[in-house]
């Protein structure tokens, strides 16, 4: 679906459900991972649908990730930092450990 352009200078690594993505500082979480081609990002808590971003301008909250322990992140509003985890929520998020 998405694609990046240029690939030879993507310094900082983030891991997604345990799995290494390189992508450039000053890109979003959503945008990363999308360039990456994950292609699910959480399921909604209903119907269990998986659902990637929509808007990317926080509005609609289907980017809703976990990062480095915080669930229900804006991957689109979040900047990625190096070594950062991110992990695909099921439905809501564990508001426990906010």
């Amino acid at each position: 679906m998405f694609r990046r352009l240029w690939t030879d200078d993507l310094p900082t690594t983030i891991f997604f459900d345990g799995r290494a993505v390189r992508c450039r500082p000053g890109d979003s979480v959503a945008a990363a991972l999308l360039a990456a081609g994950v292609e699910r990002f959480r399921t909604t808590p209903v119907s269990g649908a998986a659902r990637i971003p929509y808007c990317m301008i926080g509005n609609c909250f289907d980017c809703l990730v976990e990062i480095d322990g915080q669930a229900d992140r804006q991957a689109c509003l979040v900047p990625v930092a190096e070594g950062m985890q991110v992990r695909s929520q099921s439905g809501t998020g564990r508001f426990d450990t906010i």
